[in-house]
């Protein structure tokens, strides 16, 4: 069951579809940015593999593109921050041509650090970092062998300098924007395309499970679009009015300075939580 329900697809459509093949697979498709990407590949006529923990909410999507767009769409409920997760979706995609790979999911916590669990950081980190080397090692195997694939990685406007009170998840993002660059080099050789998203705040239920207050958002379907774009034709992409605003304020600044500035906005954003010493966390693009 291949094709787009809808019979005039856009060129931008067209493209993705012919240089990336049938299937994407898509990680933290169950809500916000990740649903975004999901909803739009399946749109341009993609089959999908869609991850996401919630089993229950990702084959209601699944079954909804599927109609809807007149695609193939698999669920596979998995928590990345298990060590079995990578290798266990690995083997349920063998069978399968996927030549792109979204790896949307994460999560992050605000607060102090040292107030938070060192659990949960540990796990922001393998779920940020470690599982997106898994599945990037794996996928870009497969689309070098092929010589054709693209790479969607999640970064963020934190990524460019230190930030109180967001100080792993900042690190987290750094990490990612560093090696998909690196990718993005080394690979395009063998006709794979790598970018890297790294938005602003996203309207992305992030606000309220990161027990944060954003005043400006992105919209995550403006997030999916403008990422998707890029694909294959720039190595960073920062979606939406406020990220360009934002870059383009901090980008002339000593880092030592964007690190004030951005621990200014993250304390603005968590002040309410003074006098709780329990970091809240949540998915974040």
């Amino acid at each position: 069951m291949t094709g787009s329900g809808s019979s005039a697809t856009t060129a931008h459509q067209r493209r993705l579809r012919s240089k990336y093949g049938a299937w994407a697979l898509v990680t933290g498709a169950s809500d916000g940015i990740g649903k975004a990407i999901a909803g739009q590949l399946a749109e341009a006529g993609f089959n999908l593999v869609l991850v996401a923990r919630r089993r229950e909410v990702l084959e209601a999507l699944a079954a909804d593109l599927a109609r809807q767009h007149r695609i193939e769409a698999r669920a596979l409920a998995l928590d990345l921050g298990q060590r079995t997760a990578v290798s266990t979706l690995v083997s349920a995609t063998e069978d399968l041509d996927v030549g792109l790979l979204a790896a949307v999911a994460g999560f992050g916590t605000s607060g102090g650090f040292v107030d938070g669990l060192l659990d949960r950081e540990l796990d922001m980190v393998d779920v940020n970092c470690r599982a997106v080397v898994e599945l990037s090692h794996h996928f870009a195997g497969r689309f070098v062998a092929q010589r054709r694939g693209g790479l969607i990685l999640m970064s963020s406007l934190l990524a460019f300098q230190g930030v109180p009170r967001a100080a792993t998840y900042a690190a987290t993002k750094a990490f990612i924007q560093t090696f998909a660059e690196g990718l993005r080099l080394e690979l395009s050789r063998s006709g794979v395309d790598v970018v890297s998203c790294a938005p602003g705040p996203v309207r992305s239920g992030f606000e309220a499970r990161a027990n944060m207050r954003m005043s400006s958002a992105a919209s995550p379907q403006v997030v999916a679009r403008q990422t998707l774009d890029a694909l294959g034709r720039r190595t960073t992409v920062r979606p939406g009015f406020l990220s360009k605003f934002l870059e383009a304020s901090l980008l002339p600044l000593p880092r030592r300075a964007r690190s004030q500035i951005m621990g200014v906005v993250m304390g603005g954003m968590t002040r309410h939580q003074n006098g709780s010493k329990e970091q809240q966390d949540g998915g974040l693009a």
